[in-house]
């Protein structure tokens, strides 16, 4: 029998400030309502290699006291004794699984744990045992440092001379980052050229604005185009460091009636920090007028906005309008966007797309070919960075399948380039003779093409890889 109060709670996140902060609310709110311990990680080393999170070590970010209880170090050891909290779960749940000879405790990294948790269909209903209380209770149980505790007294001082909400324009890695080419996590971002109405309804609604975000140029821009409040006006420029600067913005954003954001863990921290509620665009616009207000906005005002700022704007309108417009119509939004971000491989792949889908398989297999074949010479390995693109996984899975069969149905036709594409798509599904059978096509109709051999190659030795290790017994569970 094991005494499940020694048991701990932990977080253990090694992304930026917001993800990681998330992550402890909803440990210690669990850890605090089932008697449990709590604890978290913070890696040093993963902070310097971040090109655009500014996160402190924990002993700047966190008291003495705090981290010395809570901190279980830079990393938990897989052999450690953790376990993860997965599906549904309750207090007796966790407590038949500590009985497990060894376990210490649990892994809390889900963003949407505490809808998992089972307390009961009366406690459930009660206010104080929602999520958003559970959250705000926790966070304010955390012990900061003096200069974080300071930075949250000077927000929590100043004062809106009217009802205000705060509208946060995350930028970063999204925007200027990798991840742009994903076309995955843009519901993150809310569009810069999106904000000069959002501004303009929220006035409507007799509530002025305030932006936060990263891209100081294109804040100096909204203020002067639509006279919304910066953090700067509020003495956010007396906190060099940028954590610091983070909890003073995140600690005006909670004094604000709501917050409108994307799905921005920023904002969601500072949702926590206030108890206020965060909204995203489509409680002001549909979708399809979202994406029209952008469009509309580019056109009359591209040039106004940094290139990937733009790209990025054409990029989330064709996301909201993909499948409700014609192919044409989404090409010149993509050719806007590409035009804007030429490295990006994510707007060439969706072209492609959009010719197969018309049944012009003879000019989207011309684009591909001229693509991947200048990758190819450049670096001469397969897959190349476009396929790589094409066939690319992320935790909610394969990132383009909804285009699979447009370049399936394309390698069929024959047409040589989606062929070669078709045996990547076809081993990334675990289709391994159907992938064999596609690189084979492309081999067959250009046996000297050193492109289509290496391809071939690649998937032969994948579906030998895949076969040996089916076979091997130390691989079986």
């Amino acid at each position: 029998m094991s005494d499940f109060s020694t048991k701990t709670i932990a977080a253990t996140r090694a992304d930026g400030l917001g993800g990681r902060l998330l992550a402890m609310v909803n440990a210690k709110a669990l850890a605090d309502r089932m008697g449990c311990r709590f604890g978290f990680t913070w890696n040093g080393q993963s902070i310097e290699q971040m090109e655009f999170h500014k996160v402190e070590r924990v002993d700047t970010v966190f008291s003495g006291d705090f981290v010395e209880k809570h901190w279980l170090g830079e990393a938990i050891d897989s052999s450690a004794g953790f376990g993860a909290l997965n599906g549904s779960f309750s207090r007796g749940s966790l407590e038949a699984d500590a009985r497990r000879t060894g376990l210490r405790g649990w892994i809390c990294n889900d963003f949407n744990i505490l809808k998992s948790w089972r307390q009961g269909w009366l406690k459930a209903r009660l206010p104080a045992n929602r999520p958003a209380a559970l959250r705000h209770q926790a966070f304010g149980g955390f012990g900061f440092s003096p200069a974080v505790k300071a930075a949250i007294a000077a927000a929590s001082e100043r004062r809106f001379s009217q009802p205000t909400a705060a509208l946060h324009l995350r930028s970063g890695d999204i925007v200027y980052g990798t991840y742009r080419w994903r076309l995955e996590f843009g519901d993150k971002v809310i569009p810069a050229p999106l904000a000069r109405q959002i501004v303009a309804k929220l006035a409507s609604k007799g509530l002025a604005t305030l932006l936060i975000g990263q891209d100081r140029a294109m804040l100096d821009y909204l203020k002067s185009e639509t006279g919304a409040l910066l953090t700067e006006g509020f003495g956010s420029n007396e906190f060099p460091d940028e954590t610091h600067k983070a909890f003073f913005e995140m600690t005006l954003m909670a004094r604000c009636r709501q917050i409108y954001a994307g799905s921005s863990i920023f904002a969601t921290i500072a949702s926590v920090m206030g108890n206020v509620p965060v909204f995203r665009p489509k409680a002001l616009f549909s979708q399809r007028r979202t994406a029209n207000i952008i469009l509309e906005e580019l056109r009359s005002r591209e040039t106004d906005y940094h290139p990937l700022e733009a790209a990025f704007g054409y990029q989330r309108a064709f996301c909201m309008l993909e499948g409700r417009i014609s192919p044409a119509r989404a090409r010149e939004i993509l050719e806007r966007a590409l035009a804007l971000d030429p490295e990006n491989r994510a707007y060439a792949l969706k072209i492609v797309a959009s010719h197969f889908r018309e049944r012009d398989y003879a000019v989207g297999d011309a684009m591909l070919k001229a693509l991947i074949s200048r990758e190819f010479e450049a670096a001469g390995k397969v897959p190349t960075e476009i396929m790589r693109l094409l066939t690319s996984r992320s935790w909610r899975g394969l990132v383009m399948a909804d285009d699979f069969d447009l370049y399936l149905a394309a390698g069929k036709a024959g047409y040589v380039y989606a062929a070669a594409c078709a045996a990547q798509i076809q081993a990334a599904l675990g289709r391994k003779e159907a992938a064999l059978a596609m690189a084979a096509l492309s081999l067959r109709a250009d046996p000297g093409n050193k492109l289509f051999q290496e391809n071939a190659l690649a998937i032969r030795s994948g579906a030998k890889s895949d076969d040996a290790q089916a076979t091997d017994p130390s691989t079986r569970s």
